[in-house]
């Protein structure tokens, strides 16, 4: 089975619809979405209607810290991001609001952990952005394989028995063989926010036959996605970003 995972798609509208269209061009048989639809982005409502259909399909959908914070939840976080969840409150429906509340925080396979943050601890909102911090998740987990969003920067973590956890940055469209000795964590790139310095949006491709990972990047309208939050009245530096890939 072939599986696309998304994650922090962050309410922007022009990333998702650019990057659902490339997963339909991959023949993918089934989507996960590993959290943060909504949060910093001018389209919050537009954004849950198309997870929700996804979710319709047969999708997995995960809740992240910026879904709990919109559903109603106190978040510690930052004062743009909390000025972005303010605003965002007062645009969804308290039905969007009951939905986001109630998702999942994770998924668990027999081989495979779906989550937004990490696996020692999935509702702290820990961040992985370590080895050190990737090999406390793995430790924690029965899984092989687990995938993470949340930090927007594409990683793969993998460790040996015996052995401590090693950091590498894949390379788009080139990929990843799971050598089954080791364990893995992959965390994904952003769809509706980068930070890694490429503003394409990203996900990742996870072949569960050829047991091999790919992550792709996807480019879209960012001009346009910056210039709706700036039109709404969100931090400028929300739309600054965009254009950035940071």
């Amino acid at each position: 089975m072939l599986t696309a995972l998304i994650s922090d798609i962050h309410a922007n509208r022009e990333a998702l619809a650019a990057v659902l269209s490339h997963i339909r061009s991959t023949g993918a048989d089934r989507i996960a979405v590993l959290g943060d639809i909504v949060g910093y982005g001018a389209d919050p409502a537009y954004c849950i209607d198309a997870v929700r259909q996804l979710e319709a399909e047969g999708a997995i959908v995960l809740k992240g810290n910026h879904d709990e914070a919109a559903a109603g939840a106190d978040n510690d976080m930052s004062g743009t991001a909390q000025a972005a969840i303010a605003w965002t409150r007062e645009r969804i429906r308290p039905e969007e609001k009951a939905w986001l509340a109630g998702l999942p925080l994770s998924c668990a396979e027999p081989d495979v952990l779906l989550v937004h943050a990490n696996g020692w601890h999935p509702q702290g909102w820990g961040y992985i952005r370590t080895a050190q911090e990737a090999e406390r998740s793995m430790r924690r987990t029965a899984q092989r394989l687990t995938f993470c969003g949340h930090t927007h920067q594409p990683s793969v973590f993998h460790m040996s028995a015996n052995r401590p956890a090693s950091l590498f940055v894949p390379v788009t469209g080139v990929a990843i063989p799971l050598i089954e000795t080791r364990q893995w964590l992959a965390i994904t790139p952003a769809v509706g926010q980068p930070r890694d310095g490429n503003r394409a949006a990203g996900y990742v491709l996870f072949d569960d036959v050829r047991r091999e990972i790919m992550y792709q990047r996807v480019p879209y309208d960012c001009e346009t996605a910056s210039r709706k939050i700036l039109a709404a009245g969100l931090p400028a530096s929300l739309a600054e970003r965009l254009l950035k890939g940071q």
